[in-house]
């Protein structure tokens, strides 16, 4: 599974989730630090107690790694941003894609079909898997990097002021 900070127009691809209140951000910084003491151990479950409507307690064995992806949660959530989690393995639908990659779904359909992204078809519909947009805008975002210093190595030999 991947956590996802919703901000900078990254989707939600269930249901829209708003930002958490002040309340529930509060809520999460507390209870993301005491979760945390916790993970620390090495078992690989722990025991947390669900107290339900009636005051009764529940206990349930949690894997760390998910106790880990409770503490990611509550950390984003405690810095005020909305969340998604996503199976690695999920395939998304062409909308999905181009609001992940913040692009038009006309542009990212070339960018399907110039074999930028790799993708199947079920039916009609394109299908992309998200570990495929991830590569993709990691990849992306290196030449962007490397475009940009070379720009800035540019404007020093050109002594246009960054220095």
């Amino acid at each position: 599974m991947l956590l996802k900070p919703e901000e900078n127009a990254m989707p939600t691809f269930s249901s829209p989730h708003s930002l958490p209140t002040a309340e529930e951000v509060a809520l999460a910084r507390e209870s993301g630090r005491a979760l945390s003491a916790y993970l620390q151990t090495r078992a690989e479950t722990q025991q947390i107690e669900i107290i339900d409507d009636k005051g009764a307690t529940h206990p349930v064995h949690v894997p760390v790694s998910a106790l880990r992806l409770l503490v990611d949660v509550l950390t984003e959530i405690g810095e005020g941003n909305a969340v998604s989690i996503i199976p690695i393995h999920a395939e998304l639908t062409t909308q999905e894609v181009a609001d992940v990659l913040n692009v038009s779904r006309p542009f990212l359909v070339q960018l399907l079909e110039h074999g930028e992204i790799p993708f199947h078809k079920i039916g009609t519909h394109r299908r992309v898997r998200y570990q495929d947009v991830i590569a993709y805008k990691e990849r992306i975002d290196v030449e962007r990097s490397k475009a940009l210093d070379a720009l800035t190595e540019q404007a020093q030999a050109l002594k246009m002021g960054y220095e």
